[in-house]
Parts: C-alpha cells; structure tokens; sequence
C-alpha cells in the first residue's frame, strides 16, 4: 500500500459512530460524509485524507485484524470476547458503561452451577472461573433480560449503561466483571509501516480536556 494512501478505518454504524462526530469536529474533521443519509459503506473524509468503512460494530475488529483497514474503531467488549491481537493505542472515552452480572430481584441462584445467558460467553465464563465457579453459559443474541423472566437462566452477563432497562425487567446488578469504552483499534504491522501519519491522526483524536 502507498503511503500516500488514505488511512482507512472501520467505524461502527449507529449510536457509537454519533458519539464520535464531536471528537472528529474538535480533531478538525468534517463528520458531514459520515452523517450522509444513504447507504453507502465508504465514506471519504478529510480531504481525502481518510477513508470510513461503515460496518457491524462487532465487524470491526475483524477487518482491522486482517488489515482491509490500518484502524478501527470499537468497545472493548468485542476486543475481550473474541481476543483479537490488536494494538489499542488512543482510549476515546466515548460508550462507557459496564459489563454486569445480574439477575431477578431477590432471587438467589438455586444450584452450585448456575445457568448463565449472555452474548458474552468467552468472557462470562472466564469471570465465573476466577470466582471459582462453574457456571453453565447460554449463548443469547439479544434481548438477554428475558431470560431469567422465562427460567432460562438464573443470571445474566450483559452490558449495562443507566441500569434501567434491567429495572424495568425487574433485574438487579449482581457484580461488576469489567468497565467498558470505546477504543481505537490498530493493525500491528500498519501501525509500523504508518507509524508517522497514523500518531498524527491519534493526536488529532485525542480529547484535549483528558
């Protein structure tokens, strides 16, 4: 790849990629190609300077990982769960929130094995190693308050921000596994090879009041 090239980074679509926009107006970005209202993947911005592949959140790891772009752009959930070797140069300090254990008010796990669901298995599984417990996880792709509602599971290992939705689902926080933010990701061997251009641009990036 030239040098000259755009340094290409994959961004997550949707609430992630809004709470972006201000920190890319303060680096001197325009955000208006990102905000465009239309379907396109990829998107040109800084004068050409950058190319945006607007992707899956939990895609961008993976595209960052086998170098279709030098930078990306996601929670540190995803980075646990699937332990990709990526180098994680710049904390945004944007999507923060925490990874939980919670289950039903005032309900106890009944079994020494408790039935875990999460979208998390990798890391629900290591957390309860640690405390020494063998628990059974489920994997559940959304929507994962409904299962101690239904008898599914007992507990549930999810990401939560206010905590509300887990009040209204009759859930309390149980334990805390981690914190969450939103980090920039980078390609091992881009990172070298554009070294120069990419630290400018994580300079740039960097939220003067951190």
């Amino acid at each position: 790849m030239s040098s000259n090239a755009p340094i290409t980074i994959a961004a997550p679509k949707g609430r992630t990629l809004k709470a972006l926009v201000p920190r890319l107006r303060r680096a001197g970005i325009d955000p208006a190609p990102l905000l465009a209202d239309d379907r396109t993947l990829i998107r040109m911005a800084d004068g050409g300077q950058l190319r945006f592949l607007l992707l899956k959140p939990d895609d961008v790891p993976t595209y960052v990982e086998y170098g279709a772009a030098d930078l990306g752009i996601c929670g540190r959930d995803v980075l646990v769960e699937r332990a990709y070797d990526l180098y994680q140069p710049l904390d945004l300090g944007i999507g923060i929130c925490r990874m939980v254990v919670a289950g039903a008010v005032g309900v106890k796990a009944s079994t020494d094995v408790p039935r875990v669901a999460t979208k998390y298995p990798r890391t629900a599984a290591a957390h309860f190693a640690r405390k020494g417990v063998q628990a059974e996880i489920i994997y559940v792709g959304g929507s994962v308050e409904l299962a101690p509602l239904t008898g599914l599971a007992e507990l549930i290992v999810d990401l939560v921000e206010t905590g509300e939705t887990l009040v209204q689902n009759g859930l309390e926080v149980r334990e805390e596994v981690s914190k969450i933010s939103t980090v920039v990701v980078a390609n091992r061997a881009c990172y070298k090879l554009r070294r120069e251009r990419i630290v400018a641009l994580l300079d740039r990036l960097r939220d003067p009041v951190s």
